[in-house]
């Protein structure tokens, strides 16, 4: 008798239409997708649930300066975000815009629902508003006359508005955040919430607008247009067919709701924890079971922005690093709480440290040494050795660290343990010699248990590695000629109906011993193909530069392209002090990297430096170096980096270093 498999319903936030995902963005959908298929490796029925938000201001003015419809900018981005998110191989189920004609149906029902329950109701709003964060703030939460989430200018704004009742829900939600500890996660997220908003009083939320017409009209009051926070958030229910107005809810809803995982940015948990659980309460519904707020993948301590400049594509990445490649920096870059961090040079290292050397070439030389003292022939492990044991030990770990990380949303400690198994078994190579046990014929058999052992790492790896790198897990499947894997591959594909969408389970292909003695191997193959950081970096100023225009593409002393013009009040918050290096030391993994600790006089700092290239750490000791005082803490290849040190050039980097009778701490204007 089939078991019935239990429900998994997985959704991302749906990103804003209003231009093309940069890598931070890409990230979380890579992030859930690597959730899903490791879910349906565990033998759960899943529904995974991405799309797009397309309505607001924001977008009403980027289609008046495109000079198209709202619609049809709407149109145009949409299909850019979901033609990088098939590029990046993710499986979703359903691919929802808010622009679709269920989804708008049934806010207007919900708007209505709430508003005749008296949830909702009409008022004037009147104070400051965000319009790229679509935010409304009080004069107390407004920074400088500025967003305090983005930190760009705002606009006053009064107009006639509804609301939406958060006062009316603030002590059942308080209670029941308290009784469900694992509701928001990580526990920082839920701490700020707690502390920074429902503790300290909410205040309704404004759910309505008049002064832009691209939304949801509220279809009984001319005039007014449905909030994001309503129209988007609503997304995961409709999704799966839900209409306040239906007399039954459709077979789909009834399924998978609550959601198991609300996997968002850090940035959006206040909307997805409060605004999103009132509304539930008020529809009468269950919350979901968990709101994961992720991290961001910033680039090197600062975060993402196009106006920055310092904008990263996952496609653009895919075309020297694989989609595999760019999957398995998002998802092992990326700490459980802290923010990850790229750039090409950390992208780089990562890529040839562990997909090329550790992966590749393991793959590689063990199909190359099967094939040449074995004609492929898989030979059975009949001359087992202590040493063996601690291989299986490494795969059994790898197998098990995977399960309990996933399950808790560390991914990347699960990506790490079982590169811990590829690494061990790399060792593995080291300690027992194939060639030379080749050259003796008393050591054959011990030979073909060797790589009987290697054979199946690699098979167990690949297995589990197939939620988060799927091709290059399913291309060593081909090399081993694993066809028991290879026709469930095939088969799940079919159940789930995504082309790419197979998934081996883990309890019946993750063990060691599976490879079955007298199979035949195929041809190895270069799995990731080492990138020269060299060339890297001249093809991409070449590229830089044909895309740029006129002389001043050419003038390498102009501005460069994004940089824009500031008042002495915004150059005065940068806090410059200056500081003596008291310690400096490579980072490990990471060539480019060296770890200092300053001295500020009152306090000491640990910064991470990309400078390894230019100095030695013995140089850096003693010297009075320029320091960024008051950046947010960043986390770089797992070392926290506590601000940053001013340097200049770019092929060359030189270091600002100050007189040697400076004294730490000195504020430099």
């Amino acid at each position: 008798m089939k078991m019935k498999k239990e429900k998994f319903y997985i959704t991302t936030a749906i990103p804003y239409a209003s231009q093309k995902p940069h890598f931070g963005n890409t990230a979380e959908i890579i992030t859930a997708d690597a959730i899903a298929r490791y879910r349906r490796a565990m033998g759960y029925e899943v529904y995974f649930c991405t799309g797009t938000d397309e309505h607001g201001q924001k977008i009403e003015n980027c289609a008046a300066e495109a000079g198209i419809s709202p619609q049809e900018y709407a149109d145009r981005v949409s299909s850019e975000l979901r033609g990088i998110w098939d590029l990046m191989n993710t499986t979703y189920d359903k691919f929802i815009r808010t622009t679709d004609d269920y989804h708008v149906r049934a806010v207007q029902n919900i708007f209505r629902k709430l508003y005749q329950q008296g949830d909702i109701y009409k008022s004037v709003y009147e104070g400051w508003y965000c319009v790229p964060d679509e935010s409304f703030y009080t004069d107390t939460q407004i920074v400088d006359g500025k967003c305090p989430d983005c930190g760009r200018p705002v606009q006053k704004a009064k107009e006639e508005a509804y609301f939406l009742r958060l006062t009316k829900y603030a002590d059942r939600l308080i209670e029941y955040i308290n009784e469900n500890p694992g509701f928001i996660e990580p526990e920082s997220r839920k701490r700020e919430m707690m502390n920074n908003f429902l503790l300290s009083g909410l205040q309704d939320l404004c759910v309505s607008r008049t002064s832009f017409k691209w939304g949801v009209p509220v279809n009984f009051d001319e005039g007014h247009v449905i909030y994001v926070w309503i129209d988007a958030l609503s997304n995961y229910i409709t999704a799966l067919g839900y209409d306040p107005a239906n007399k039954r809810q459709p077979e789909l809803f009834n399924k998978f709701w609550p959601a198991d995982v609300h996997i968002i940015g850090k940035d959006i948990v206040r909307f997805h924890s409060i605004y999103w659980s009132v509304i539930l309460m008020a529809l009468g519904l269950p919350l979901p079971k968990k709101i994961f707020g992720r991290p961001w993948t910033n680039f090197g301590v600062d975060k993402m922005s196009k106006s920055r400049g310092n904008v990263i594509y996952a496609d653009d990445l895919a075309r020297d690093f694989t989609v595999d490649g760019v999957r398995y920096y998002a998802l092992a870059e990326t700490p459980y709480a802290t923010d990850g961090s790229i750039t090409y040079e950390l992208m780089i290292s990562r890529y040839n440290t562990e997909l090329v050397n550790n992966l590749g070439n393991l793959f590689k030389r063990t199909l190359d040494m099967q094939k040449k003292y074995y004609g492929g022939v898989v030979q059975p492990p009949t001359s087992p050795e202590p040493l063996d044991d601690e291989l299986r030990a490494a795969a059994t770990d790898a197998y098990a660290t995977v399960v309990k990380c996933m399950d808790t949303y560390h991914i990347a400690d699960a990506v790490a343990g079982i590169f811990s198994l590829l690494h061990r078994a790399n060792k593995y190579i080291d300690e027992t010699l194939p060639w030379t046990l080749y050259k003796d014929e008393t050591k054959h058999a011990r030979l073909g248990t060797v790589l009987y052992n290697l054979l199946e790492s690699l098979r167990v790896a690949a297995v589990l590695l197939m939620p988060f790198i799927p091709h290059s897990a399913e291309e060593i499947l081909k090399g081993l000629n694993a066809k028991p894997e290879l026709d469930a591959l095939e088969k799940t594909a079919k159940e789930t109906g995504h082309k790419n969408g197979g998934y081996l389970l883990f309890s019946e292909f993750a063990r060691f011993g599976g490879l079955v003695p007298g199979s035949v191997t195929g041809e190895s193959k270069v799995l990731f193909a080492r990138v020269d950081e060299k060339a890297f970096f001249e093809k991409l100023r070449a590229e830089k530069q044909s895309a740029e225009s006129g002389s001043r593409a050419q003038n390498e002393t102009a501005m460069p392209e994004g940089c824009a013009l500031i008042s002495i009040d915004d150059f005065m918050n940068v806090e410059l002090r200056s500081a003596k290096v008291i310690s400096a030391e490579a980072v490990p993994k990471a060539k480019k990297l060296l770890k200092l600790n300053l001295d500020l006089g009152c306090e000491q700092r640990q910064v991470v430096s990309g400078i390894a290239k230019f100095y030695k750490p013995e140089e850096l000791i003693g010297r009075n170096v320029v320091l960024v005082a008051n950046l947010k803490p960043a986390t770089i290849c797992g070392i926290e980096s506590q601000g940053m040190i001013l340097a200049s050039g770019e092929e060359t980097i030189r270091v600002v270093f100050l007189s040697d009778d400076t004294p730490p701490g000195e504020r430099i204007r």
